[in-house]
């Protein structure tokens, strides 16, 4: 995914540090509102890894740093439940008058319980997912309940949350207390997700099943079984994050993409490796794909090998290619199955390769053919396999033409 650093002005006016992350093409088809746990910030590596997931199902995602944390501007101390649902319109806003407005509404932790406040405010969105939420915002005050009593009698107190200081006053209480979450639950007429971990020691997942009993249909839940409440396991992030973008393209709508004959100035595949690692995401006509190498060579073997997504195109043009053949002859064809297996052999080893020196590259094919066919469509159809488009472009002349371009804004 590319992503872009933004600032926009909350309620109060103070900047709010944004991150907008878009597909690798530049061209999301809808955009999803992220807000993140209680003291936590945009940067937070799940956050990512949860955005990554639905930035490659072609949604773009705002997450943001909510008033007073991280990189925006403002005093935590004067926040509170409250405060953080206004700066999630008003990141709504932002992004209807940036993109589009968001259809998909994205909360973890205490971000879930500020989502569910903020949906009605946000009349753009038709799905919302919740991450280890808690059924009311008044769950997170036992994270300073040692502190409680300094703050009703002074106004406020210094806590430590997550291994960091934090003033926490008086009013921020009171607006839990006066916070009402079982209406917004029941009347939330938007789709909802509920995702989260048997094992979350922060959030119970009796949270979870209120806020699922409490909601009417059209409800799901997922259970995020070993992950904990910060999904710090790359492995859980990543599952959550397939899985509600898998779920959410039921609810939102999609734009029809226009099919674009692939050209210079209109290229149809878009490539992107990241920083760190081999992982590399793929975007074709709005599907998406991962490339990566074995753990072995560096990798982290989340995708294919380049050289298995070849070995794959060739396999899925013979099988179109059969398949196609046999509809038009009318031919009892019931299915095609296509094994490849791909190496490099010496030269000495090949008995009909024009090369001269070195090695060359083999593919073997091994094609199945099944349905009640005589054996002179069997043959016919094993000479139709040298003739699919992609087994003539690998035998054939190719030009590679590598231009590089400038790094855009």
């Amino acid at each position: 995914m590319y992503s872009r650093r933004l600032t926009f002005t909350n309620s109060k006016g103070e900047l709010l540090a944004a991150i907008l992350d878009i597909p690798i093409d530049g061209k999301p088809l809808v955009y999803a509102l992220f807000a993140h746990c209680f003291t936590c910030s945009k940067d937070l590596k799940a956050v990512r890894w949860l955005s990554q997931s639905l930035t490659e199902e072609g949604i773009g995602v705002l997450r943001f740093d909510f008033t007073g944390l991280g990189f925006s501007e403002g005093d935590f101390a004067e926040t509170n439940f409250s405060s953080n649902v206004a700066d999630l319109v008003a990141a709504s806003q932002f992004l209807e008058a940036e993109a589009a407005a968001p259809q998909l509404l994205v909360g973890h932790s205490l971000g879930g319980a500020a989502v569910l406040q903020a949906a009605s405010q946000i009349p753009s969105a038709r799905a919302v997912v919740t991450i280890n939420a808690p059924a009311d915002p008044g769950h997170v005050t036992h994270l300073f309940e040692d502190s409680r009593e300094e703050i009703e009698e002074k106004g406020e107190a210094k806590v430590r949350l997550a291994g960091r200081p934090f003033t926490i006053q008086k009013q921020f209480l009171d607006d839990l207390q006066d916070t009402s979450m079982q209406e917004k639950i029941r009347y939330l007429r938007k789709a909802l997700l509920v995702m989260h971990g048997p094992l979350d020691k922060t959030v119970g997942i009796d949270n979870a099943a209120k806020i699922f009993t409490t909601a009417q249909h059209p409800k799901s839940f997922i259970t995020l079984d070993q992950a904990d409440h910060l999904l710090s396991r790359e492995e859980d992030a990543c599952y959550a994050g397939t899985v509600m973008a898998a779920w959410a393209k039921r609810y939102l709508e999609f734009p029809k993409e226009e099919v674009i004959e692939s050209t210079d100035e209109h290229p149809g595949v878009f490539v992107a490796t990241g920083a760190q690692g081999y992982r590399t995401e793929i975007r074709t006509r709005g599907h998406s794909l991962v490339a990566d190498e074995p753990v072995s060579l560096g990798g982290t073997d989340q995708g294919p090998t380049p050289y298995d997504l070849l070995s794959g195109a060739l396999g899925a043009c013979t099988s179109i290619t059969l398949r196609m053949y046999a509809d038009r002859k009318k031919w009892p064809v019931e299915g095609v199955e296509v094994k490849l297996s791909h190496q490099k052999i010496h030269v000495k080893d090949c008995e009909d390769c024009e090369t001269e020196k070195g090695k060359v590259d083999e593919f073997v094919r091994y094609i199945t053919l099944k349905g009640p066919l005589t054996e002179e469509q069997r043959q016919r159809l094993l000479e139709m396999a040298d003739r699919c488009p992609v087994h003539r472009t690998l035998h054939n002349e190719v030009k590679v033409r590598t231009l590089l371009q400038e790094v855009e804004d």
